[in-house]
């Protein structure tokens, strides 16, 4: 049960700050007509973090962290990635009423997929946090954690997705939703930077 109780605490730590990957499930949330049209992005995002935990709890934090090229490489095409998100939230249209511009499930599925696993600063976390504290743990103990972490990722999302649209229906006109696009990519081309800096 500490195993389990571990794990929940450690993801809800690392999934609470505002980042790509939530900003993206969120503004889908608020952006589509329905709720359940935002479920790809959800979904999406959800699996991609079961994976990167999965993997980070069986042995890729190990192979990762031992070689720097491979740090730097993944670091650098994140940064590019980042920068690119930053300028195309920045550039978007909130949905309104009268302007209904959610993105269609192909373009959802793969946007979630690149800003849950070209995004440098998630995997690292989960890799460094969640691999490296999984060590302590082995047989059921590991497995329970393990299924802690997942549980709050694919539990966050969902939240993520209401969230939005309780937005929407509060923000009719997408003016909140506007100062939230911008803020948001502002927060995205710092994390950037913030990775930059790390490089050089």
């Amino acid at each position: 049960m500490e195993a389990f109780l571990h794990g929940m605490i450690l993801a809800f730590g690392l999934i609470l700050p505002l980042g790509v990957q939530n900003v993206f499930v969120f503004s889908q949330g608020a952006t589509q007509s329905h709720l359940v049209r935002a479920l790809p992005a959800g979904i999406t995002a959800a699996i991609c973090d079961t994976l990167l935990i999965l993997l980070a709890v069986f042995g890729l934090s190990i192979i990762v962290l031992q070689f720097e090229w491979l740090r730097i490489a993944l670091m650098s095409v994140g940064i590019l990635f980042l920068l690119y998100m930053g300028y195309s939230i920045w550039r978007s249209n909130p949905a309104t009423a009268d302007n209904n511009e959610a993105l269609p499930v192909k373009k959802q599925i793969l946007f979630a997929l690149s800003v849950s696993l070209l995004n440098p600063h998630a995997i690292l976390d989960t890799i460094g946090v969640i691999g490296t504290s999984a060590l302590k743990y082995s047989g059921t103990e590991q497995i329970l954690f393990t299924a802690a972490c997942v549980l709050i990722s694919w539990l966050w999302f969902f939240g993520l997705i209401i969230a939005g649209a309780s937005l929407k229906r509060l923000d009719s006109s997408g003016k909140l939703m506007n100062i939230f696009n911008k803020c948001s990519a502002i927060f995205i081309w710092a994390t950037a930077l913030y990775l930059l800096s790390g490089l050089v």
